[in-house]
């Protein structure tokens, strides 16, 4: 298996039969001020490897559309479509409805909820764990969904409303369990219909009767390859526990993508050979693996109107 100082991997035919119209919903392409192994048009470029059908890039701290557009003539000759969003950290205004707006009106199709800037990660992160560091003092200070009365915010209920209108992906971020509890259930009496839940055991650490209650409300789960795979300076937790969140779950509310794209890391095609291959070798089923990959993906990314 290749690794990081490696060339890129081939995959079998199986995988890449799996692996056909994969949608990547966590790229960690740049630029950023994290250090990134690639960009976005290499990205596209690389996922041509096993015919990706689209990926979303992230930032933690600025508008991916904006990038998207910037970089349009060189994508334009790439062969995977490239998609962007906003994160709702201090960099961009926090939980801004003007910064959604925004992103929205430049294609944006995704508005994730506060990850560096959420209390939750800034608990996580408060030791030196090699979290990245983005390069100095961003004057980044805690951004939360909730209003000072406890409940959702008018600003994040707006955003709600804006992801609703527009159609579009939205995410709990970093925050803890009970504010995407409170999110959520906005977002759902507002009429948003993509809704995803980061790593519920990493940093997010979502208790279970949160976890129901949000599948229930028809969020999607995701899990990271990035922590799952052994090229990686991550959690590197081991295959079964990725096997059991799916039976516990189910392929039809589970997400994977890779969440790579660092420097140092693998790159995320090679993320996603290592992932399938090791699924495949623990019973998991092709039909449910395109469901993780390429069906909920696709219709998170709203390129299908269903799954």
């Amino acid at each position: 298996m290749a690794f990081v100082d490696e060339a890129p991997i081939t995959p079998s035919p199986a995988v890449l039969k799996v692996l056909d119209g994969a949608v990547d919903l966590h790229c960690h392409s740049g630029p950023s001020p994290f250090p990134r192994r690639i960009d976005h048009v290499d990205a596209a470029r690389d996922a041509a490897r096993i015919n990706m059908r689209a990926i979303l890039v992230k930032s933690h701290h600025h508008n991916t559309a904006m990038d998207v557009l910037a970089m349009r003539k060189l994508l334009d000759d790439a062969p995977t479509p490239v998609y962007g969003g906003v994160a709702l950290n201090t960099e961009v205004g926090g939980v801004n409805p003007s910064a959604v707006a925004l992103a929205i009106g430049m294609g944006g199709r995704c508005v994730w909820g506060p990850t560096v800037s959420a209390a939750q990660h800034i608990a996580a992160h408060s030791h030196d764990d090699g979290f990245p560091n983005a390069g100095g003092d961003l004057h980044e200070k805690v951004e939360t969904v909730l209003g000072p009365d406890g409940d959702v915010s008018e600003a994040a209920d707006t955003v709600t409303r804006l992801a609703a209108e527009a159609g579009i992906l939205l995410t709990g971020g970093h925050m803890d369990g009970e504010q995407i509890r409170a999110y959520f259930h906005a977002a759902h009496r507002n009429g948003v219909k993509r809704l995803l839940l980061h790593h519920p055991d990493f940093i997010v650490n979502t208790p279970d009767s949160v976890l129901e209650e949000l599948v229930g409300l028809g969020a999607f789960v995701e899990h990271e390859i990035a922590m799952y795979h052994p090229g990686v300076s991550a959690p590197r937790w081991p295959i079964q526990r990725l096997v059991d969140w799916i039976e516990r779950i189910g392929p039809e509310h589970t997400v994977i993508d890779s969440d790579l794209g660092q420097e140092g890391n693998p790159l995320p095609v090679d993320g996603y050979i290592y992932i399938v291959e090791q699924l495949l070798d623990h019973g998991v089923s092709e039909r449910d693996l395109r469901q993780m990959i390429c069906r909920n993906t696709a219709y998170l990314l709203g390129l299908e109107e269903s799954r």
